[in-house]
Formats: C-alpha cells, structure tokens, sequence
C-alpha cells in the first residue's frame, strides 16, 4: 500500500521568470516559551519548518529562500539540513532587527536576483498542515487572467480572534487586510481572516516594500499594508479563500501545537485506512508523516506510534502499545508490546511481547523474538528463535537455532566489544553464557547454566559445570536465627518425626 498520489501537476507561472517561495522562520515565538525556536518544534514526524519547506518545494518552484533572525544558529542549520533532505537548493537570507513580516519578506526578497520578475509566494514556518497543493492552488488562481499583483489566501475563523481581517469591496475584491490591534469594532466581526500566505508579482512586491511605514499600533513594517499599495495604483488584488481552515491554521503556543499535530494524526490516519489498512483506534495512534504502510491489510493496534521513516509491509500486524522508530516491518510479520528502534524485521518474525529491538538488530524470515529479549546489532536467521529473557548484542545467529531463556551474549569485555557467532540448528539450554568473542558450530548444543568461553565444534555439546555438591547444615550453623534457618530446622524436625514414626 502506497501513499496515495497526488493528482496536482507542478504550476507554472504566467510570468516569465517562474515561481520563488519565500518561507518566513525569523519569529521569536516567546508564546511557546521554549528554548526551542518556534518552528523547529516537531509535529508529525518533521519541524514546522520542514514542513514548510516539503510544501514550497511540492509547488515546483525553481527558487527557495528561507528567512531566519532569531536565534538563526540553529534555524539555519535546520534548513539547509533538510533542504539536503529534499535534495533541492534553498538559500537563507537573515532579517537582522525584528521589524515586522514586511522587513522579512524584504530580506528574503534581496536573495533573489534583482532580475527576477516572476511570482513570489511568502509563506511562513510555523503552519504544519499547510500543503503543496493548496499552494498549486494558491498560484493557479493567481495566475489566472488577468493576472492579479496580489493574491490573498484566506480562510473562514469560527473565532477570528487575533487574526488579520479580510476587508473586501461591494464587488467581493479584497481591499485591505486590517491587523486586529488595529481594526474596528465592526471590522473585528469579519470571520474571514489572513493566513499571512500571498502570491505577489515579483515587481509589484518590490515597489511596495519600498513604501511600508511603521505607522501602527505595533511600529512595525506589516507586509498587509502592500494589499492596499496595490490597490491604490491600480492594481488587482485577489482573495482565494481555503475551505480547510485547519490547513491554514497558525502555531503560536503549545495549546495550538498539539491541536494541529491532532488534526494531522487524524488525517494522516485516514489516508492509511482509505489506502487499506485497518487502524482499530486512530484516536490512540500515531503515524508521522515520514512512515509507510507498504501493502493492504496491515492492522495497527491501539497504542501504537510509528515513528521516523518505519515502513509496515502488507498483512504485518503491529500492537497493541508499540513503538517503533526507523524501524523495517516485512510482510505478515506480528509485533506486539515491542519498542523498536533502527531495527529491520523480517517476513513472517513474530516479536514481543515485551520485547526491545536496539539499532541494527535484524529479524530473518520467520524468526521470533520473545518475552523481555533485548537485540543490539545483532542478526537473528530465518526461523531462529530467541523466546525468554534474553539478551543478544553484538551477534550474528544461523537459521533454525533456538536461544534458551535467561541466556546472556556477554559482548563487552570493560573495554571493548567483541562479536559471537552462532551457527544454525543450534539448541543451547536455558542460562547458557557467551563470552565473546566466541563461535558455536553448526548443530551444537549447550546444557544449562553453560558458560561458553570457547569455541564449539560443529554437532558438539557444551557443559561447563561439574558435580552438584550439598554442604548440609550449612543455613543452621552459618545463619542461625534467620528465618531461613527456622524453617530449616522445623523442616528437620517434622522429618526426624515421620522417620520415627510418629
């Protein structure tokens, strides 16, 4: 099962010079109160800002300019980090004083040649489920003849409080946007309210950033006032309004970060289920954006999160209460109660419960992985089994061998790590001990309780412990006044009494 396609074909501009997207991540975003910048917080899987950024590149635009200001060190790195990702080029440009989105948009705007004459949408870093295809449709309206020098993307607030106003004529065309420290009473009852996404001409952008002042409530340069610019020479201004509001919808605290990654969790959801697998509760789980559910029928189980770039194959069941991160799913395999991480499970495995596969543990066809096992860089055959108690690191073990419980792969020597290697069809007792570095051939066998410090040949068995030896009365005379030694001496007594026959 493949993510759906999209249908949307990369827009072309009706201007000569293409499509550039300026995304805005220069904000403080003191309401998240985080040490984190605003738009690196996660949601879904990715940064605000990734997403943002997977949204420009999905238009097709041949231009991508990031603008940072606060603290830049560590928003730049992150996007030129994922524009590698992307493997698209994207450049940065810094807004040094925080002076309003019309001062950014202006920052952004010197990164691209004086002689770009195309169209430029602005679009910001913290509106996670903002897409590639409602920008398509952001530019194809803007295109469409005559072509408009503005366009606004706007949607419909049930509680418009804060947002930008759409102010718009007798004839429906926008007319200005109003900020809503500075708008009216009658004005702040407008439910249509600015996302802060346009599509500008290039030109028009450039003359009227030129004529912002600071002459409002906040003293700053508001790219808003450029709808009324235009206007006032002439120009058209459009209103595109987006009937999915929530894909519009602004992160400014905590509050609304989890009410959006909710609303994407759902969706993405969704789109799983209409592809074919079964989701038993959406509400309990969560499926980043990077994840692929690669055939039908895949069942997920409550409490389920998949995380980073996993992939579940067709009829693999995952849950109830797993975690699985970067982590490889084959088909028809089961994994239950079981944290993953960087780890590949093969067709047919079974995994869990309770169960913790470490980076690079790799599950074979078939192979089982049991109750309290942990696996660490460690490859499992096909068919081998490892079932209790377990754990296995730095191991490589052949197929159709089976691991009793409570066996341990001693891979560290205070020093270094050092490799086992288990061939296939082996059987080993419960407890046995591997002190690594150390080979088991194929066929072999170990009693329990074994500690294996060397090799074993092919078809051997192994047994380390000699004759059970009991020291009686030792409890009595080395722990006397215990409880233990009570009971012993009272069992003694009852023996002494049945021996006599009383």
């Amino acid at each position: 099962m493949t993510s759906p396609a999209s249908s949307t074909p990369s827009p072309t501009s009706a201007r000569g010079d293409g499509t550039a997207v300026i995304v805005l991540a220069a904000g403080a975003g003191t309401r998240m109160k985080s040490a984190i910048p605003k738009m690196l917080h996660p949601v879904g899987g990715r940064t605000m800002l990734a997403h943002a950024m997977h949204a420009a590149a999905g238009t097709g635009a041949g231009r991508i300019v990031v603008v940072v200001g606060h603290q830049r060190e560590k928003v730049e790195p992150a996007a030129l980090a994922e524009a590698d990702a992307l493997g698209i080029p994207v450049e940065t440009a810094v807004q040094v004083e925080q002076n309003g989105t019309g001062d950014a948009v202006r920052a952004g705007l010197d990164a691209l040649p004086e002689d770009f004459h195309g169209d430029i949408v602005v679009t910001t870093s913290d509106v996670p489920l903002l897409d590639a295809h409602t920008l398509a449709n952001l530019i194809e309206v803007h295109s469409e003849e005559p072509p408009a020098a503005v366009t606004v993307l706007s949607s419909t607030a049930d509680d418009p409080t804060g947002y930008g106003r759409i102010v718009r004529d007798d004839d429906g065309g926008v007319q200005r946007i109003v900020e809503h420290k500075d708008a009216t009473e009658l004005e702040r009852q407008i439910d249509e309210v600015n996302s802060g996404v346009y599509a500008f001409s290039a030109d028009l952008l450039r003359t009227a950033l030129g004529q912002l002042t600071m002459n409002n409530s906040q003293g700053e340069l508001y790219l808003t006032d450029v709808i009324e610019i235009a206007r006032e020479s002439g120009r058209l201004v459009r209103g595109h309004r987006a009937q999915d509001a929530a894909v519009v919808a602004g992160v400014n605290d905590r509050v609304q970060l989890s009410a959006l990654g909710a609303e994407l969790n759902r969706r993405v959801c969704e789109k799983w289920m209409r592809a074919g697998a079964t989701i038993v509760d959406p509400s309990s789980t969560w499926i980043d954006v990077t994840c692929e559910l690669t055939g039908q029928d895949v069942t997920v189980l409550p409490g389920v999160q998949l995380h980073g770039t996993t992939s579940v194959a067709g009829d693999a069941v995952i849950g109830p209460d797993s975690t699985l991160r970067d982590t490889s799913v084959g088909e028809g395999a089961v994994v239950e109660r079981t944290h993953a991480h960087e780890a590949a499970i093969g067709p047919g495995a079974h995994v869990g419960p309770f169960a913790y596969l470490r980076p690079e543990a790799e599950l074979g066809e078939g192979a089982k992985v049991g109750t309290f096992v942990e696996i660490k860089k460690s490859q499992i055959g096909n068919g081998s089994k490892v079932p209790h108690l377990t754990y296995v690191g730095d191991a490589t073990i052949g197929e159709n061998s089976n691991i009793g419980a409570s066996s341990v792969f001693v891979n560290y020597d205070g020093v270094s790590k050092h490799r086992t290697v288990i061939g296939s069809h082996v059987r080993t007792g419960s407890d046995t001990m591997f002190i690594a570095p150390v080979q088991v051939g194929d066929g072999a066998y170990s009693g329990a309780g074994t500690v294996i410090k060397d090799d074993v040949p092919p078809g051997a068995l192994a047994v380390s412990g000699g004759k059970q030896r009991n020291i009686e009365g030792w409890v009595t005379a080395r722990r006397a006044g215990t409880p233990a030694a009570e009971a012993a001496e009272k069992a003694q007594r009852d023996s002494d009494k049945d021996g006599s026959g009383q």
